[in-house]
């Protein structure tokens, strides 16, 4: 298997949807559940993540990015009753920042 097929394997193999975006916040790779989960929003691989997102997230994401440019690694973007959401930087084997993902969580069972 190549090294591609096995990433997007396991990328397609969570339920929750992931969701990769590059420096410019445009959306290069989303996994399957990602696709359904945005499919309201019609073809969106290649469009800006801000596409699908209110003005409020927007700008949290945008506050997000400039601490993940200032070496910052996770941060948490929403958490109500139906899911949380986090952001990821993504770096290359150097260290440089190349984008970052958006990952869906199921709410914790309390």
């Amino acid at each position: 298997m190549e090294e591609l097929d096995l990433l997007k394997s396991l990328c397609n193999s969570l339920k929750e949807p992931l969701v990769f975006a590059d420096l410019n916040h445009t959306i290069r790779y989303m996994n399957d559940s990602a696709l359904h989960h945005y499919k309201k929003w019609g073809p969106i691989i290649g469009k800006s993540l801000f596409h699908c997102h209110n003005e409020r997230s927007c700008e949290t994401i945008r506050e997000i990015f400039g601490k993940f440019q200032n070496g910052e690694t996770e941060a948490l973007i929403t958490d109500n009753k139906k899911h949380r959401v986090y952001m990821r930087a993504v770096r290359n084997s150097t260290g440089e920042l190349i984008g970052y993902i958006e990952r869906f969580e199921p709410p914790s069972v309390k």
